[in-house]
């Protein structure tokens, strides 16, 4: 699924791999009390807590136009990847190509790749297999990571086995396809990077428009919208809780407000909205689109 939507002098495209249930309320979020979910259940289902208690994840990227650079977010899941979960896992089909057909490109179109953070839902599409090889997806494209986070990840697969860095990162920067970056990187004056530690090491979020943020993407600084409401409310799977919920209040505070259209990463349909406080805390406001 394709959903396109314009701010600014940007074109951003929404491009859908998969909607799915995920971890039970009680455990993807450690913090949130029996009390506190039945008080927020109202306005959580159906779109995002099922009957179950699950929390519904949306797995997406976002291609943003603009006047000088295609550029895609977060490559997603990806086909025939070795995942934990069985919803992730060895993936097959045309959907994701088809959507970004949808949007009118195809993966020769795309000048950047740039990724939020290096996890396994968000680098997927980096590559795709051919030939029993992992080959770059997106062929005439520079695919950014930052430093931090590519140091990390690289480290801890010294470590431990990271079979994501192995199908989806690693290719590409044998290929000569990646730029390692700092915290100030930015492409031309219309993309920038805006440091977001907590869920790993080196996050970031990226910005996009001429002299403000008309677009930021959040990657997985969010995962489910009650933590807009009680941003101190952590992820369990967080590297660091405490600096997440530092890190998620200050984005929210910066862009409150504000005509910044913020694009989540794993919010159910429509998944982007402008940010208004609620409370001692924020919602993602989406009557405006």
């Amino acid at each position: 699924m394709s959903l396109t939507f314009h701010q600014a002098d940007l074109t951003v495209h929404r491009l859908v791999e998969l909607d799915a249930p995920f971890l039970l309320a009680s455990e993807m979020l450690p913090d949130l009390t029996p009390q506190l979910l039945d008080e927020n259940r109202h306005w959580l289902q159906p779109h995002s807590l099922n009957h179950e208690d699950r929390f519904n994840l949306c797995y997406q990227s976002y291609v943003v136009r603009t006047p000088h650079h295609v550029i895609l977010v977060d490559s997603c899941l990806g086909n025939d990847k070795d995942r934990p979960r069985p919803e992730w896992h060895m993936r097959t089909g045309d959907g994701y190509i088809r959507a970004l057909a949808a949007a009118g490109l195809t993966v020769d179109d795309v000048d950047f790749v740039m990724c939020t953070h290096l996890h396994g839902d968000h680098v997927g599409w980096n590559t795709r297999l051919l030939d029993g090889r992992w080959v770059p997806t997106f062929p005439n494209a520079r695919y950014v990571f930052a430093e931090r986070e590519f140091s990390a990840t690289r480290d801890g697969h010294a470590a431990k086995h990271n079979e994501a860095y192995v199908d989806s990162v690693l290719p590409v920067v044998e290929a000569g396809m990646a730029d390692i970056v700092a915290d100030d990187f930015a492409i031309g004056d219309h993309v920038r990077i805006l440091p977001t530690p907590g869920h790993t090491a080196g996050h970031i979020a990226l910005c996009f428009g001429k002299g403000r943020d008309d677009v930021v993407m959040t990657g997985d600084l969010i995962h489910v919208p009650i933590q807009m409401r009680y941003p101190e409310m952590s992820f369990v799977r967080d590297l660091d809780p405490a600096l997440a919920a530092i890190t998620r209040r200050a984005f929210f505070e910066r862009y409150c407000d504000t005509q910044t259209l913020c694009c989540t990463a794993h919010f159910p349909s429509p998944s982007v909205g402008h940010v208004r406080r609620w409370g001692d805390g924020f919602r993602l406001d989406a009557d405006n689109l």
